[in-house]
C-alpha cells in the first residue's frame, strides 16, 4: 500500500508510538524518513522552560541539540533497518511542523504518520499543536495515531472534562 512513510519523532515515547503504526502499514524493504526538529529560539534566551529545563540559545546549544537529535534518530534507525526497512534520518533547526511538511514534499513520502500528544484546553492553546500545524500545511496523507496516553485518559474522563 505504502512505499515510503515520514515519521516525525522528538524524543518522547509518545511520538514513537507512530512507529507501531508504521511496521503495520509497511511491508520489508520499504522506506521510512525519520526527521527530528531543532526548535531553537530566535532571541537569546536564559532561564527555565516549562518541563524545567534550562534554555539558552546559543549556537553550542544549537549543535548540543542537534547532536542528540542525530544519536536519537540512529538508535530508532538501527532497530527499523534490523527489522528490514531502509531507513533515512533527518535533522533539521526550524519550526517542527514546517520541518515536517518540508521534508515530506522534498522525500515525496506518501504519507506521515505522528502522533498526537493529547493536549488540551490551555495548554493547547498556548503551545500549539504542531499536528494540528502540519495537517493544514502538509501536501500528503497525515495518518494521526492517538496516544496511548491520551486513549487511558479518554476512558476514564468525559470528553467535555478531557477537552476543557
Amino acid at each position: 500500500m505504502y512505499n515510503h512513510i515520514l515519521v516525525p519523532l522528538d524524543g518522547s515515547s509518545i511520538s514513537e508510538e507512530a512507529l507501531l503504526e508504521v511496521r503495520r502499514l509497511l511491508d520489508k524493504g520499504a522506506k521510512i524518513t525519520l526527521v527530528t526538529a531543532v526548535d531553537v529560539p530566535e532571541l537569546p534566551a536564559h532561564g527555565f522552560d516549562m518541563y524545567g529545563g534550562i534554555v539558552l540559545s546559543d549556537s553550542e546549544t544549537q549543535r548540543q541539540m542537534e547532536d542528540w537529535a542525530k544519536g536519537y534518530l540512529e538508535n530508532i534507525a538501527s532497530t527499523l533497518i534490523g527489522e528490514g526497512f531502509e531507513v533515512k534520518k533527518v535533522v533539521e533547526i526550524g519550526d517542527p511542523a514546517k520541518v515536517i511538511a518540508d521534508t515530506a514534499t522534498m522525500e515525496h513520502v506518501d504519507v506521515i504518520v505522528m502522533t498526537t500528544h493529547g493536549r488540551s484546553g490551555v495548554s493547547r492553546w498556548l503551545f500549539g499543536s504542531v499536528t494540528n500545524k502540519v495537517l493544514n500545511v502538509s501536501s500528503c496523507p497525515v495518518l494521526v495515531v492517538p496516544s496511548k496516553e491520551k486513549l487511558k485518559l479518554l476512558a476514564g474522563t468525559s470528553t467535555e472534562e478531557f477537552y476543557g
